[in-house]
C-alpha cells in the first residue's frame, strides 16, 4: 500500500477536511481516521459524516467510509474514511505524510516516528519535539502560519468574532443524552428559536442567523458540550463550503510538505 503520494489525516472534522481537500487537490491519496461516533458539528463540510452515512460529498470531493484496511486503495477519485481512533493503520500503510487534525487541544499519541513528515494542527503539539511542524489555528494575524520551533497559541475556549459575536454563536447541550433536531443545518433562526432538544430540554439560539452546524442525533452528548453553531452572517451557502480558516490551515500544511 505504499505510495509517494499517500497521506493520512487523523480526524475528519471541518478543519481536517480543509486539509484533506487541499491534499486531494494536490494529487494525494488520503485516508482519514476517525472515532466511531464523531463529535463533529459542521457535518455538511466534514468527511467524518461518512462514518454516519456511508459517504459524504464536500464541494466536489467524495468521501466514503471503509470498514477495514482491506478496503483501502490509493484511489484519488475519493477519500477513504476509517474508524481507527488509535491510529493502528498508520504503521500498516506507512504514509509519507501524517497530519494530526483531531483538534483535541492535546497530543493523543502522534509522534515524529510515524511518518517522514508529521504535522500537528493547533494547540497540544510542540515542534520539533513530537512533530516536524505545527500549524496555527487561532483566527487573526498568525492563522495558518507554520511553526517549526514551539507550539500554537493556547486554546482560549472563546471562538473567533463574527459580526461582533463569539460565545453567543455556540449551542451547548443543557443535559446528557442524544440531540433531537428541530432545525436543520442551513435553516434561518431568530433569538429564542428552539434549534434542538436534548432529552426534552430545549436548545435555543441566542442570535439571529443560520444554523451552520449541528451534531449528529445518534451521538450521545454531555452537558455543556458544543453541539451546534449559529452563523450571524446569514449566508446559507457558507454551510456547505469549506471555510477560509480551514483552507488557510491547509495552506500551511502544503507549505511544510513542499519544503520538506
Amino acid at each position: 500500500m505504499e505510495s509517494d503520494k499517500l497521506a493520512i489525516v487523523r480526524g475528519g472534522g471541518d478543519l481536517a477536511t480543509g486539509v484533506i481537500y487541499r491534499l486531494w487537490k494536490a494529487g494525494y491519496s488520503v485516508l482519514s481516521l476517525e472515532i466511531s461516533a464523531p463529535l463533529v458539528v459542521r457535518r455538511t463540510v466534514s468527511v467524518a459524516s461518512a462514518v454516519f452515512d456511508g459517504e459524504a460529498v464536500i464541494e466536489d470531493m467524495k468521501a466514503v467510509r471503509i470498514d477495514s484496511l482491506n478496503d483501502f486503495s490509493c484511489d484519488q477519485s475519493r477519500i477513504s474514511v476509517l474508524v481507527d481512533p488509535e491510529g493502528l493503520s498508520i504503521s500498516a500503510i506507512k504514509p509519507d505524510i501524517l497530519v494530526d487534525a483531531i483538534m483535541a487541544k492535546q497530543n493523543l499519541g502522534t509522534n515524529k516516528n510515524m511518518a517522514p513528515v508529521v504535522i500537528g494542527i493547533g494547540p497540544g503539539f510542540s515542534a520539533p519535539d513530537d512533530v516536524d511542524a505545527v500549524i496555527e489555528t487561532k483566527r487573526g494575524h498568525y492563522l495558518g502560519r507554520v511553526i517549526r520551533n514551539g507550539s500554537a497559541i493556547p486554546n482560549t475556549g472563546v471562538p473567533g468574532i463574527i459580526k461582533g459575536y463569539t460565545v453567543e454563536r455556540l449551542l451547548r447541550s443543557p443535559g446528557e443524552g442524544c440531540v433531537t433536531p428541530v432545525k436543520s443545518i442551513g435553516d434561518s433562526v431568530m433569538p429564542g428559536d428552539t434549534v434542538a432538544h436534548v432529552e426534552g430540554l430545549p436548545v435555543c439560539s441566542q442570535i439571529e442567523g443560520i444554523v451552520r452546524g449541528l451534531i449528529h442525533p445518534s451521538v450521545k452528548v454531555k452537558k455543556g458540550l458544543k453541539i451546534g453553531d449559529i452563523d450571524p452572517r446569514g449566508e446559507r451557502e457558507h454551510c456547505f463550503s469549506i471555510t477560509d480558516k480551514a483552507l488557510a490551515i491547509a495552506g500551511g500544511v502544503l507549505e511544510v510538505i513542499m519544503s520538506s
